[in-house]
């Protein structure tokens, strides 16, 4: 299966994205930008702000601070950027080596991908004799690439971003990990198994690990304060949707984590010494909890944008 297949795979799976494979041509109309283009053209940078700006707008009918603008747009590249690195190592254990240049973002909510040349996967995998393959010898060798990739791809964006955000390096690093967890937790919910997603995503990042100052730290929330004690998190920053709607706190807010009642208890999904990996998602796949579910999501990719209210505090999603 070629990694064009993966990510068609992870387009369906995740209508979310919004993602259609292919660098966008002349048919596609004016308006296009790559990632590569924010973190190195200033004029590029600016423009994408300013249309950030007006969609918060018009969304919200109100202006926002400048910095607003800058976390909330960083935060929505970085959810479908993190999303295109991990979704084919969820889906076939693939870390394509996507690089900025590869991310395209249309007018609107538009999302493209230029599918990668090069990848990284197990000894096993079929597609590890293929010109651009690198074979990692196990599955925490590529989980360590993983993580490699996400890192090498969001520093030039933390750069060009950093001080219109008037976030400190901790904060943005935070970000990017908060980022990773949250694309990888909604694929798995996606897909039917949120737990599964919240174990992989904890394999991942199972702890602070430089330069992501967070681990996954998943928890169940007891029963009287969600719908069957469903699985949530605290970021570790605040991403600030609540500067555009206070009234719709996001499900995993340091802010609303400072309002339970502390009786959570630890999610043990993960992987341990007495648990192997969860293995890659499959159409037949059953999760930790035994049960397989229904594909596909509901919603579009405006949803990438924003954030569950305090209500649905636990339901996973680009938090």
């Amino acid at each position: 299966m070629s990694l064009a297949h993966v990510y068609r795979r992870l387009a369906e799976a995740c209508p979310v994205l919004g993602l259609t494979v292919g660098a966008p041509g002349p048919e596609d109309g004016p308006g296009w930008v790559n990632g590569s283009a924010l973190a190195h053209d200033e004029a590029a940078l600016r423009d994408w702000l300013e249309a950030g700006a007006a969609r918060i707008e018009d969304g919200h009918g109100k202006r926002v601070r400048p910095d607003v603008v800058a976390s909330r747009a960083l935060h929505a590249y970085l959810w479908s950027a993190c999303l295109l690195i991990s979704g084919p190592w969820y889906l076939e254990r693939r870390v394509p080596r996507l690089r900025p240049g590869h991310v395209w973002l249309g007018p609107g909510a538009g999302l493209r991908v230029a599918v990668p040349g090069s990848f990284s996967c197990l000894p096993g995998d079929p597609a590890a004799g293929r010109p651009g393959a690198t074979v990692r010898e196990g599955e925490e060798a590529l989980r360590a690439q993983l993580r490699r990739t996400v890192a090498d791809h969001a520093a030039p964006l933390l750069a060009a971003l950093g001080a219109r955000t008037r976030r400190g390096g901790r904060a943005l690093w935070g970000m990017v990990g908060d980022d990773l967890v949250s694309g990888l937790w909604r694929l798995g919910a996606a897909l039917g198994d949120e737990e599964h997603g919240a174990a992989m995503a904890t394999l991942v990042l199972p702890a602070p690990q430089p330069p992501f100052p967070g681990g996954a730290d998943f928890r169940w929330l007891p029963a009287a304060e969600a719908e069957a004690g469903r699985l949530t998190r605290t970021r570790t920053g605040c991403c600030l949707h609540y500067a555009i709607d206070p009234q719709g706190v996001c499900g995993t807010c340091p802010r609303l984590a400072a309002r339970l009642s502390g009786g959570e208890a630890a999610f043990s999904g993960a992987a341990g010494p007495e648990k192997p990996a969860p293995a890659p998602w499959k159409p037949a796949h059953r999760g930790p909890a035994g049960r397989a579910g229904p594909r596909g999501a509901a919603g579009g990719r405006s949803a990438a944008a924003g954030h569950p209210p305090a209500s649905r505090a636990a339901r996973p999603g680009p938090s």
